[in-house]
Order: C-alpha cells, then structure tokens, then sequence
C-alpha cells in the first residue's frame, strides 16, 4: 500500500512539473512589450518624418496677405501688406507683382539668416514660369494679370506644395488665364481667387475660375479694393458664390489638411 501512495504521489510531482513547464514565464505575460513605431514618411528634401508631425497652418490676414506655417515650422508669407502676424521669422517671402498693397516687405522685420524672397521678377526670369525646389516646399510660379490694370508678363500667381503633400493655390490679381483649366490636374487643395471687381475679375467671374481649377476649398480673397486700414469685408467675399466655397475673415487662422 505505501509502495502505491508512493508512486502515486511521485506521478503528481511530474504532472506538476510538466504543467508549470508548459505555462509562460508570468514576466513575459506582463511585461513591457515594444511598443510600434509611428510610420515613418520622406518629406520633400529627404528630411524624414512621422506620421505625428504637426499640420500646416494658414494664416489669411487680410486682403491679399498669407502667412503659412509647414509641419516643420517654416514660415512663408504671401505679399505682405495687410493685418498683423508678421512676427514669425520669415524663411520665405513670395510677392506676386509690384503694387504697393502687395509689397510691405518692410513689415517682415524678423527673417532667418538664409530667407529667400522670391518676387515676379524671379518667378518670370527668362519669359517663362519658374519652378523653386526649396527642402520645406516647392513653389511653382502660375500665370497671372490678363486685365488693363495687371500685365501678365509682370504678374504671377504661386501654387505651393508643402513637404505633407497639402497644396494651396494664390491667385494673385488677375482675370480668367488661359492655364487655370491646367490646374485641375495638380488637384489643390486651397484656392485663393481675388475677387474686387475694380482692379480685377470680380466674384461671378472668381467663381467661374474656382470652377476651372476644382479645388477642395475655395476661398475670395482681395475682395475690396486697398482702401485705408480696412482689408476685408464679409459682404462682399459672400458674393463669391464658389463650390466648396470657405469664407476666412482677417485674423483667421486654420490648420491645413488634404
């Protein structure tokens, strides 16, 4: 009788054994696992980001005035003049043509030791439209004017390509073009369409535009006419009465998304 209680009992100490054998360690259960690696992307220039990067940012300030933040933090300004934010250093400044309310350079007093500024004379070197490759964005100089009071050959619009993909489009002053059909294709994202009706196309010939280029969001801009302090008025920008029409008052910025 002990002889089977013995054997019995040395049967249920390798069954134990076997058992704690096949079970995992109680640290692997718990412990810290890696955890996984947000998705890394090439940016434009070869800088790499992640997937968790910051969103552009769009600043109108009034009239014909843009100021844009990229992910990474550049700071771009679209023909100063108008409203404040001119406080962030300037890494790139674009002008479209030469009039006084497009001009205030003198406004960006804070810029980066390498801020490029990159006007209609650059943008028409040669009679013909250039292409800028810079590491945060590529700008590539469209047409522009086709009125009695803008020359296409000392006009330019911008459409800019930021390094997350989003791509906004200025239009500069200006009537119809003959390129605005071509700008379908580069599918944007924002469109800027001046809009006074003195000095340029007015909102019912914007909105035929904004049609030829088919962006996502279509916002009037230089809806009046440079006139004292005043560079915006709601009135008039609701005139444009655009598909995907956003309204943006001066002082209002948003964040960019494709």
């Amino acid at each position: 009788m002990k002889r089977i209680v013995c054997i019995l009992s040395v049967l249920c100490l390798v069954a134990a054994l076997a058992a704690c054998a096949g079970r995992p360690d109680t640290a692997e259960e718990t412990g810290t696992h890696e955890q996984p690696q947000p998705a890394e992307t090439t940016a434009q220039g070869g800088e790499t980001m992640t997937e968790n990067t910051a969103k552009a940012k769009l600043l109108y300030q009034g009239h014909a005035s843009i100021r844009l933040t990229t992910p990474e933090g550049k700071v771009i300004y679209v023909d100063p003049y108008a409203g404040k934010g001119y406080e962030p250093q300037a890494d790139l400044i674009l002008v479209t043509h030469s009039h006084f309310d497009h001009t205030a350079l003198d406004k960006i007093a804070n810029r980066a030791a390498d801020c490029r500024i990159i006007t209609w004379k650059q943008a028409l070197e040669g009679g013909k439209h250039q292409t800028f490759e810079l590491p945060f964005v590529t700008v590539e100089a469209v047409e522009a004017g086709y009125n009695r009071n803008h020359n296409v050959k000392e006009c330019v619009g911008y459409v800019l390509t930021l390094s997350d993909g989003v791509r906004v489009y200025v239009s500069g002053d200006t009537s119809r073009t003959k390129q605005m059909p071509l700008l379908a294709e580069k599918q944007i994202d924002y469109a800027f369409f001046c809009c006074d009706g003195v000095y340029n196309m007015d909102a019912d010939e914007a909105a035929e535009c904004a049609a030829l280029v088919g962006a996502k969001h279509n916002i009037p801009y230089h809806v009046i006419a440079a006139k004292g302090n005043k560079s915006f008025d709601r009135a008039s920008a609701e005139r444009f009465r655009a598909e995907n029409r956003l309204i943006l008052a001066d002082g209002e910025e948003i964040e960019l998304t494709r």
